[in-house]
């Protein structure tokens, strides 16, 4: 074999090595050495959502401190007197009410006045019943316009001597705003059953009534967050305003509300419902003021004297805390103010909805 013939052999075996290697595995290569690899997983941490921004509003409600789109802020409230005798219950359409003043009546009942900066979409209200001086001062300063079912002689005094606008369903031509309902009628009587509601009030307005505040109004009202609170807890208070009537409010932490019940003419205490919605009705402020109470003098039917300007002591409950304050009205055209008794600064209120209880200086107030 000549040269050229082995190195042609050569080369062709040199070729065949890799070709060969491809078909095992070498048992002796660093391959052989490690263990098989897990195939290698990405463990992706979950994202958490972003939380809701808080919506911006550029206005609000000045009864409540609650965000509006739209400026309410200068209309004239509506007030609207209602009933609170056992056989007359539910209220309807308190539960919508901005807020709720109580004050006796003679014979220890006591009556409620719904404020509602905004009457749109309220639906039915009532039963209406009559007016109160007391009751027509507190309207006065809040410029409402006030709507009532008769009055006492004290209160007509007070509608022609203190020009408040009001709307009068006994001795006034509104006859086509309100209206007896049949079933209360037979339940209650026929003075438990006069109803009304806010798109006959609203479309029925008198052109003649001024229907928005006057330059220069303002609800003097400060309101703040949960941080602002101060004072000592308390998520129970107990008012009794006579033998007949105690008001029980009781702080529910989840809704951080709270929800009313009364004890009316020796009853266990019922729950304060709102007849339209049947549901329970909720504030977010609870506001006692102390004030002089007593009879009229001379009057037969034994009608009651409330002092509602100068000044006195009040608790307000708040966040399941309860803060001493000062309430304050120089005069009856102004609105109430409510201020931290020690400072002497304006105390805020929680935003929402409120019940404002006046009672008498010697009233036993109890909380827990």
């Amino acid at each position: 074999m000549n040269k050229r013939r082995w190195t042609s052999l050569l080369l062709a075996g040199l070729l065949l090595l890799p070709l060969a290697s491809c078909g095992k595995k070498d048992p002796g290569g660093a391959s052989s050495s490690q263990p098989p690899q897990e195939p290698s997983i990405s463990v992706i941490a979950p994202v958490e959502p972003e939380p809701e921004p808080e919506p911006v509003y550029p206005y609000i409600n000045p009864l409540t401190g609650e965000g509006l789109h739209e400026d309410i802020s200068g209309k004239r409230p509506i007030a609207v007197m209602f009933n609170n005798l056992r056989k007359a219950l539910p209220q309807i359409g308190v539960a919508q009410a901005d807020v709720i003043y109580e004050i006796i009546a003679e014979g220890g009942i006591t009556r409620m006045m719904g404020l509602y900066q905004d009457l749109e979409g309220v639906g039915d209200l009532g039963s209406i019943r009559s007016a109160r001086d007391y009751y027509v001062s507190l309207a006065l300063g809040h410029d409402a316009i006030y709507i009532h079912a008769g009055g006492s002689p004290q209160a007509y005094d007070a509608f022609d001597n203190w020009k408040v606008t009001h709307i009068d369903f006994v001795n006034g031509p509104y006859g086509d705003m309100c209206w007896r309902d049949p079933e209360r009628r037979k339940s209650a009587g026929l003075e438990h059953s006069l109803l009304t509601s806010s798109e006959r009030v609203l479309e029925q307005m008198p052109s003649r009534f001024r229907l928005d505040h006057e330059e220069g109004f303002t609800v003097p009202w400060a309101f703040a967050g949960e941080t602002a609170r101060i004072g000592q807890p308390a998520s129970k208070m107990t008012v009794p305003y006579s033998k007949y009537k105690t008001g029980y409010f009781a702080y529910d932490t989840d809704k951080k509300q709270y929800f009313i019940s009364q004890s009316l003419d020796g009853s266990d205490p019922i729950d304060y419902v709102d007849g339209q919605t049947g549901e329970a009705v909720g504030v977010n402020n609870v506001l006692v003021l102390f004030t002089d109470v007593g009879l009229v003098k001379g009057d037969a039917a034994g009608r009651m004297s409330v002092r509602t300007t100068g000044t006195g002591d009040g608790l307000l409950l708040r966040d399941g805390v309860l803060q001493e304050i000062t309430w304050q009205r120089d005069k009856r055209t102004d609105c109430l103010r409510f201020l931290d008794r020690a400072s002497g600064q304006d105390t805020p209120l929680a935003f929402g909805p409120s019940y404002i209880n006046i009672v008498g200086t010697s009233a036993q107030v109890t909380w827990e």
